[in-house]
């Protein structure tokens, strides 16, 4: 160029001709990272922003670093072996998000923006398994996409009681949890594969009820709908308690736990105690003493209370 800016006759210019690159010479794109120490984390640079696959365990992360939380193309996220105490919602800004491993952390509880994020469409597998969570929210069965979940190891006292939602949910272990019982909902799950192992089950009686019957009924427990209810109360209601009717439970109902089987919600199921036992109580409720009766009509005064 300077030498034609010269006035040098372009004819007589030494150009060599262009030789495309090699393809061994051209850097493809980064899509996966694994790093498995804290000395190996990088401190002072960015993560390539074409990852798809990041692990970073065992690197005593006490939060999840912002600049992860920037790779939009993410579909797996490990981040097993840490000391992370919190998720941040922005975790739901990764919309490709398929996997996400946070195996033994600190966690104490899984954030409700979450189940109410992107991840809703996109979020397949969860491992939350050996943290500290008593207990998952309510809007967490809102996380549909869901094929396998993880929470050994943990402190849960309950599971959400729409669980029944999660249709594509076929892989569930909740082993070594403080669980007395398992929600109504539970039985419309169809699993593959079930571990709740020792978990501290109680001794169901459906018997002996604890009756929480109102009359006459609250506003809550009446059929409803949109053209009936303001807005925030049809979605309270969304994610209340069941009878066996299909009425809702809030504030008036009769529960009672009963027996069930796990082979009927899972095709394989670990013992879930030494005595190889495969059963476990399942929580019941109802909305009024008829709905009780008929219960007891047609199962326990029949001889089978074995859901």
């Amino acid at each position: 160029v300077r030498l034609a800016h010269q006035g040098t006759n372009i004819s007589a210019l030494p150009l060599s001709a262009l030789v495309p690159a090699k393809t061994s010479e051209v850097e493809k794109p980064k899509t996966k990272m694994i790093i498995t120490s804290k000395r190996d984390y990088p401190l002072t640079k960015n993560f390539p922003y074409s990852l798809e696959h990041l692990q970073a365990s065992y690197c005593k992360l006490a939060r999840i670093d912002t600049r992860v939380l920037c790779l939009k193309k993410l579909r797996k996220l490990d981040l097993s072996h840490n000391h992370i105490k919190q998720l941040p919602a922005t975790i739901g800004d990764l919309v490709f998000l398929q996997e996400l491993n946070l195996h033994d952390n600190h966690l104490e509880t899984f954030s409700s923006a979450l189940c109410t994020s992107t991840l809703q469409k996109s979020l397949q597998c969860l491992d939350l398994s050996q943290n500290k969570i008593k207990a998952l929210p309510i809007q967490f069965c809102q996380l549909r996409e869901l094929v396998n979940l993880k929470l050994d190891d943990n402190e849960l006292i309950r599971l959400p009681f729409k669980i029944g939602q999660l249709d594509h949910l076929r892989f569930l272990s909740a082993a070594r949890n403080k669980l007395p019982f398992l929600p109504s909902d539970f039985r419309k799950l169809c699993l593959e594969s079930l571990d709740l192992f020792g978990n501290p089950f109680e001794q169901p009686n459906p018997l002996v009820p604890n009756i929480q019957l109102k009359i006459p009924l609250t506003l809550l427990e009446l059929p409803y709908g949109c053209h009936l209810l303001p807005s925030h109360l049809c979605e309270d209601l969304e994610v209340a308690k069941t009878c066996q009717c299909g009425g809702a439970c809030l504030s008036s109902f009769i529960q009672i736990t009963v027996t069930m089987n796990l082979h009927h919600v899972a095709h394989t199921v670990v013992l879930v105690d030494n005595m190889g036992g495969t059963e476990a109580p399942i929580v019941c409720y109802f909305c009024s003493l008829d709905c009780y009766s008929e219960f007891l009509d047609d199962t326990y005064l029949q001889g089978s209370c074995d859901y």
